[in-house]
């Protein structure tokens, strides 16, 4: 099977994906195989983390569904944060802002007082200008830690594994794929889906007026 290149999650039977796409699609067909053939060796994992995620295969296909999780990847928002509404004072932008306590030093409580628009503005500016300058870093590194949590679940046994993990980190495209040509075709694709946006070259940034 040869799942698209954007897999939500994804189920392998031994080294063979038998089903990738929405969690409850790829659950459903993993437990079916179960059911056919109840020594079958069944791991689901989640596409975008590529680590393994926890079914508990029991009862009917019913059943196993609903014990799935109510989401596909990200907890839900603490309970004191959706269920408080973020105070606002009149005309404000509903900009979706929410209060947290910041400890800083006198120095820096100094500094924000004196920036354009305050501290908060100050402090938003501050973390979208980091976001922005580690974009690329973070993208690979996400990248890596995916790719790395899928090979040592999938591939720790295979032939070169430890060459595989070398290049990944070390962003060499041509070596990962070159020493991971020899896996099982559906792991070896996984992988390297997974790997891509880690050996991306990162676009030129464009300057931003303001």
């Amino acid at each position: 099977m040869n799942p698209g290149a954007d897999v939500a999650h994804i189920a392998f039977e031994g080294d063979r994906c038998i089903a990738s796409g929405d969690l409850r699609d790829v659950v459903s067909a993993a437990k079916q195989t179960l059911d056919r053939r109840q020594d079958a060796s069944i791991v689901v994992f989640d596409g975008r983390t590529g680590g393994p995620i926890d079914i508990d295969f029991r009862g009917t296909i019913d059943d196993v569904l609903a014990r799935l999780p109510d989401i596909a990847g990200s907890p839900a928002p603490p309970a004191e944060e959706a269920a408080v509404p973020n105070p606002r004072g009149p005309g404000r932008p509903k900009l979706g802002v929410v209060a947290r306590e910041v400890t800083l030093l006198p120095r820096h409580w100094e500094w924000l007082a004196q920036q354009s628009g305050g501290a908060s503005v100050a402090l938003r500016k501050l973390v979208d200008e980091a976001r922005r300058a580690n974009k690329d870093k973070d993208r690979i590194r996400h990248a890596q830690e995916a790719a790395y949590r899928f090979i040592a679940a999938m591939a720790e046994n295979k032939p070169h594994y430890d060459e595989v993990a070398r290049a990944l980190f070390a962003g060499d495209a041509e070596r990962f794929e070159a020493w991971s040509a020899s896996w099982p075709a559906d792991v070896r694709d996984h992988a390297r889906r997974l790997a891509a946006a880690a050996f991306e070259r990162a676009a030129p940034h464009e300057s931003v007026a303001g």
